[in-house]
């Protein structure tokens, strides 16, 4: 029964990444990003780590993705159809690249398929929680989450800077 909610769910977020690479808008990549996000604490929350799931959706979907909106609109991208179509394009190494996704992607599917997982492990009662998460994160992942901070902070004082310069 989870198989019949994973799937959906996984070929939903594989698309919607697919939507954030390939849209020539920022905007749609951004609302794309939004969807994947949400597919994400759906996978989260099948997992039993609903914690993670919503600090996924309040932070990540919520918090970040205003940011990135915020930066977007402030700086004005436009996507410009006559810059996308001036591109030089290698039909030769697109068909090459095109191919070998495909032949890896058939190959990771022989792959599952032939594999037997058996039962699943418990998820341990710990999992997920608050205490689980705050612990991990500020005795394991102190100086990531400090950098983290400090390259948002540069990226938010760049962004003003950015949108000064063309401002005057």
């Amino acid at each position: 029964m989870e198989l019949l909610i994973f799937y959906p769910i996984a070929i939903g977020c594989i698309v919607l990444a697919l939507g954030v690479v390939f849209n020539t808008s920022a905007i749609n990549s951004a609302i794309c990003l939004i969807g994947m996000m949400l597919g994400l604490a759906g996978i989260f929350a099948m997992t039993q780590a609903h914690f993670i799931a919503i600090l996924q959706i309040i932070i990540y979907a919520g918090a970040i993705m205003v940011l990135f909106m915020f930066v977007i609109m402030l700086l004005n991208l436009k996507s410009d159809a006559e810059t996308w179509s001036s591109r030089p394009s290698n039909t030769f190494i697109s068909v090459l690249t095109g191919l070998l996704m495909v032949g890896a992607l058939y190959k990771i599917i022989d792959v599952i398929l032939k594999t037997d997982f058996g039962p699943g492990q418990k998820v341990p009662e710990s999992f997920g929680t608050a205490a689980q998460v705050g612990e991990s994160l500020f005795t394991d992942f102190v100086l990531p989450f400090e950098v983290a901070s400090v390259l948002l902070l540069a990226a938010m004082v760049g962004t003003v800077v950015l949108a000064k310069n063309k401002l005057d």
